[in-house]
């Protein structure tokens, strides 16, 4: 059962591959939350550290930090979406230091002897996807360096950008979607789990460091087609989440949760 679901998923995310950088990287909103969860891996790792990537996508964030000088492995369980990224990596000319490899984020255990890494990542959303957040972490824990540090990008419990634009256009169902989750393909199951579950999940392991949201003030992406109407009061908006984004209550409020873990 379990093989069968990450074959369905796979096959998701190879279809979704082909225009996944136009539905979320490329959109204004895509590129305010991708730098600001930059600003905090650019101050996380350093140059010269070896770190492990999951759900990588299109080698995106992989890139970034191989143009840094970091060396990243960065795995997905999309063979369609490594063929991308590993092409990005050739334009970029970091094809020696971001080296991208087919595999599900439920099996880095087979990483072993690519390790100890320096840290980890995974950004948006990639772990919302994933049934078993302790047998990640377990797994992970075995990978990382005592003191590694592990930064992950959520997708957050309550955004209430979202759930107004949805009310707003008469799709309960959507707007309720992170309480109640509803998909809209069946080969993908999300899970929108608490800051607090989320850090049960990886203890102890690792310990929550600290946290942050991403896109307080700033929609969600599903609000792209406003956002274009309305440029400078994104800027404006973008101005606010840097402030918003450690704002204590506030902060929970956002369309993403940007966590980093210290490895035990």
């Amino acid at each position: 059962m379990k093989n069968q679901l990450l074959e369905a998923s796979r096959d998701y995310w190879d279809t979704t591959a082909e225009t996944y950088d136009q539905i979320f990287p490329e959109t204004l909103v895509g590129r305010i939350q991708r730098k600001a969860v930059w600003r905090e891996l650019d101050r996380v790792f350093r140059s010269g550290q070896r770190v492990l990537e999951l759900n990588c996508g299109t080698g995106i964030d992989a890139v970034h930090l191989a143009e840094k000088g970091i060396r990243v492995l960065a795995c997905d369980l999309s063979p369609r979406m490594i063929e991308l990224a590993t092409d990005r990596s050739i334009v970029a000319n970091v094809a020696n230091t971001a080296v991208f490899r087919v595999m599900p984020t439920e099996e880095i255990f087979e990483l072993v002897k690519d390790g100890p890494f320096d840290g980890a990542l995974s950004n948006f959303s990639g772990l919302n996807c994933v049934e078993d957040l302790s047998s990640v972490a377990r797994h992970l824990g075995n990978l990382l360096r005592p003191g590694a540090m592990a930064v992950f990008c959520m997708v957050g419990r309550i955004a209430p950008w979202e759930i107004a634009w949805h009310l707003a256009h008469g799709e309960t169902k959507k707007a309720m979607r992170r309480f109640h989750p509803v998909s809209d393909d069946p080969r993908v199951k999300t899970h929108y789990p608490p800051v607090g579950a989320i850090a049960r999940a990886f203890a102890p392991e690792f310990r929550l460091h600290h946290w942050r949201g991403i896109g307080v003030a700033v929609p969600p992406s599903s609000m792209e087609p406003l956002a274009r109407r309305f440029p400078k009061i994104l800027t404006y908006l973008a101005q606010a989440d840097q402030w918003l984004t450690s704002c204590p209550g506030v902060k929970a409020l956002a369309d993403c949760v940007l966590l980093c873990f210290e490895r035990a």
